[in-house]
């Protein structure tokens, strides 16, 4: 059945008669629930722009493998499939950035 969405709408479909002041207080009392913070779980929490110079980052770095090339336009590491050709100086370029 289709519905006519441009129609007036009926006022006895169940639609509540609450004033704005009601659903202002009831907008306010969901954010106000929102933000309920424990101190305790904010103390381990690291802001951006943190100093971390006394930290120790551990990566298992893989050389690159036979399928696959560095792009010199963008410098990331691609499969052999997205290789576009070379450039002018004969360096390997991927296929967005050859378009």
């Amino acid at each position: 059945m289709a519905t006519d969405y441009d129609a007036p709408r009926d006022p006895g479909d169940g639609g509540n008669d609450d004033s704005i002041e009601a659903l202002k207080s009831q907008r306010d009392d969901r954010q106000n629930s929102l933000v309920d913070v424990d101190p305790e779980a904010v103390e381990g929490l690291e802001l951006p722009g943190a100093d971390l110079s006394g930290e120790e980052l551990t990566v298992q770095v893989v050389p690159l493998q036979e399928d696959e090339f560095t792009c010199m336009a963008c410098f990331l590491v691609h499969h052999r499939t997205q290789l576009a050709g070379t450039d002018k100086n004969g360096r390997p370029v991927c296929r967005d950035c050859a378009s």
